[in-house]
């Protein structure tokens, strides 16, 4: 899409490559901000507050724990854990659904999750009780065979601090163990609630450093009496760790970190001197974080006594900046396994050695037993956003194979140890180059599934075009150039976006991938990015929502569309499928968002947060859609061209990743500020020093910035719509 001209200052500031506007493309990784709870919201959860809410009776209390969830595996009857098993497979044994009458789904009930921002939580399922979690990682009890709320628990994370998360107000749900439900907070709290009465059990701070933006945003896991939990922040400058505490008293039972911390002081473990011999001390990494961060999902076997995870991007993300000397920067970008009791190192198997294109490896790893030759092998499969599948041996992370699911420029392919073969995409950030895929990656934390009756993985692929730069201004933690996305608020990428425009194509798709032949059985086109996680069944079926606000149904086999259903939202979470008296039920929590949905919209709705639960002759009426409303393009406001092109280096440091371009994007669940109501901009300086919208998590811009700025913000803001404005 081409800008129209307008003033001068702003064609100049703005004009990439044959004449394209490069900030158009402004979606790049990550954002924040809050969502608006109704008063009516507000009051609930402020009754419902550690206590029985306005609904059923309280459950009885969950009873799960490791032999259950194994058993459950078996069954499919709840969904106790947030991948359905500790396999991680989501593929469930139910298949009073199936590919012959899944075509009379109807809806069963609806839940009002009361919440704006995005949706990602996969809900759990015990003894027909959903416990789901909605943005801030509000906690509803629900009532599985009815959608009556039993309770609901506010964690009472402050509002004003939703801007140190990168990508969302979002919470990816609980764990349920013995009559407690765990929960970690956005301020990276862990908190036992129980799960009979929503009264608060108990508490701790997993930060270990309270000075850095740590969050969480993922779900627990409960295992062996023990509650696992990573953590989020790694664009601002924070170490990754993973944390176990005790169950019942929440005491901490170890930690492992997955950066190295300062050199001149003793390392944690024996892991971290080896992992600092791949960092350059001259950098001083640790005062950049390092990241690594664990911020999605796990796995475990409990046989092998293994826990598995992915790690985060190294930070900041362009490589040349962590130093002249900078190997591997151990163990970012990998699949690590630890002793599930110590949580001492066992083995790891880095996927981007000296990535530089913020390639997470941290998307949800399956383990199952496949034959590959000969012979049954215990693997991992793994689609991380680098767009290579891998298999790994589990047992000791030894390489088997690679093949990218999506297009890819990063790797000729793989040597014989299982290290990648980079091209000069891959290494290098001296001048700008097209990341393929870019970092919101081929498949992002999207759940996928596995069924072990097709043999086939079922991805929820994309791609977001992104050009990216090193940027040459960067000296540090909190020292970003003029034009450094974000670094305004404490983003730490020392990386440009899109000084020039991209040539791909976004889009997003449905891959069912066999592991073993490493190749694509069948794909489905969705159009646009950013749909959701999958679930597959033995009813030879894949669920799906996706971008443009549809809930769907798959032949596994064949990737036949057998059943759609609209849902009033863009969807991002995952389904999951469950047995209440002898019932199938198939659910979904729905709320567009996450890091691209911040700023991006594929659907005409806005419709708040909510569950839905379908059955075979569901009958209940679906709520009402609310739309979209754009509003006109901005005009009015008062500014001086000359102050566009500064006007453009603020809102890239402090507002691109949730705002989008003025007038350019249409806004996700934030509003694009091309489409505002003039007074607001035009009184800009209340928005940014009088607080004004802290409750939903925008910063205080106090002290960041000053009065001249605004009017340069504004200027930027109005100039932009009336350069694209039809003439």
């Amino acid at each position: 899409m081409n800008l129209s001209e307008g003033s001068r200052g702003i064609h100049d500031n703005f004009k990439g490559g044959n004449g394209m506007y490069a900030i158009q493309f402004h979606r790049p990784q990550f954002h924040r901000r809050v969502g608006k709870l109704s008063p009516a919201a507000i009051m609930t959860l402020s009754c419902c507050f550690g206590g029985i809410g306005v609904g059923t009776a309280a459950p009885k209390a969950a009873a799960v724990d490791e032999a259950k969830i194994i058993a459950n595996a078996k069954s499919g009857k709840d969904w106790p854990t947030n991948a359905l098993d500790y396999a991680a497979t989501r593929f469930s044994r139910l298949k009073k659904i199936d590919s012959g009458n899944v075509a009379k789904l109807g809806l069963a009930w609806s839940y009002n999750l009361e919440s704006t921002r995005g949706v990602e939580a996969t809900p759990i399922v015990v003894d027909g009780v959903m416990y789901v979690t909605a943005p801030w990682a509000v906690v509803h009890a629900i009532d599985a065979r009815s959608g009556k709320q039993i309770w609901a628990y506010d964690p009472k994370t402050p509002r004003s601090i939703g801007w140190k998360a990168c990508c969302d107000v979002v919470n990816r749900g609980v764990a349920v163990s013995n009559g407690k439900v765990y929960v970690g907070s956005l301020d990276a709290r862990l908190i036992a609630i129980d799960a009979a009465t929503g009264k608060k059990v108990w508490e701790q701070d997993t930060k270990t450093d309270a000075a850095r933006k740590i969050t969480i945003t993922s779900a627990p896991y409960v295992v062996r009496g023990k509650v696992i939990i990573g953590n989020g922040g790694g664009e601002y400058g924070v170490r990754g760790y993973v944390s176990a505490y005790d169950a019942e008293t929440g005491a901490i039972k170890w930690r492992w970190f997955v950066t190295p911390g300062d050199p001149s002081k003793p390392f944690e473990d024996e892991s971290q001197a080896m992992a600092a011999l791949t960092w350059d001390p001259s950098s001083k990494y640790w005062e950049n974080g390092g990241g690594g961060n664990v911020w999605n999902t796990m796995a475990i076997d409990p046989e092998l006594n293994l826990l598995y995870f992915g790690t985060g991007q190294p930070g900041p993300w362009a490589k040349n900046k962590r130093g002249p000397a900078a190997g591997d920067s151990l163990f970012t970008a990998s699949i690590v396994a630890l002793n599930l009791d110590s949580g001492k190192y066992v083995w790891h198997y880095q996927e981007n050695p000296r990535d530089t294109s913020d390639y997470d490896s941290v998307m949800d790893l399956i383990l199952t037993d496949v034959k590959i030759g000969n012979r049954m092998r215990k693997v991992i499969l793994h689609a991380p956003k680098n767009g290579f599948f891998y298999v790994l041996d589990r047992t000791n992370g030894q390489f088997i194979s690679a093949k990218n699911f999506v297009n890819q420029t990063w790797a000729y392919g793989f040597d014989a140890n299982g290290r990648p073969i980079e091209t000069r995409e891959g290494t290098s950030t001296d001048k700008p180059f097209e990341a393929v895929p870019g970092p919101f990656g081929g498949h992002n934390w999207q759940a996928m599934s596995y069924s072990p009756l097709t043999g086939f993985a079922y991805i929820p692929a994309h791609n977001v075009p992104l050009v990216l730069e090193s940027e040459g201004d960067w000296k540090g933690q909190d020292s970003g150039g003029p034009m450094s996305p974000m670094s305004g608020i404490g983003w730490n990428l020392a990386m440009m976006a899109n000084s020039k425009p991209p040539t791909g194509k976004a889009f997003g798709r449905l891959i069912a991938w066999d592991p073993v032949k490493q190749k694509e059985a069948w794909g489905v086109d969705l159009g646009a990015p950013w749909n959701g996680g999958t679930l597959v069944t033995a009813g030879k079926l894949v669920f799906q929502g996706t971008a443009d606000a549809h809930f769907k149904a798959f032949d596994a086999k064949s990737g036949k569309q057998l059943w759609d259903s609209p849902v009033g939202s863009g969807v991002v979470a995952a389904p999951v499928t469950y047995l209440v008296d002898g019932k199938q039920y198939v659910s979904i929590a729905v709320g567009w968002g996450g890091v691209y949905g911040l700023a991006a919209r594929h659907s005409e709705f806005q419709t708040r947060g909510t569950v839905y639960t379908f059955a075979l002759g569901g009958k209940a009426a679906m709520p009402a859609f609310e739309p979209y409303k754009l509003g006109p393009l901005i005009a009015g406001v008062k500014y001086d061209p000359k102050d566009v092109p500064e006007g453009t280096s603020l809102y890239v440091r402090n507002c691109v990743f949730c705002h989008g371009v003025p007038g350019v994007d249409k806004g996700g669940n934030i509003r694009n500020l091309g489409y505002v109501n003039k007074d607001l901009i035009q009184n800009l300086d209340q928005v940014l020093f009088n607080e004004g919208y802290a409750a939903e998590g925008m910063p205080d811009y106090k002290g960041k910035l000053n009065a001249a700025d605004v009017e340069k913000l504004k200027a930027f803001i109005q100039g932009v719509a009336d350069s694209i404005r039809p003439k």
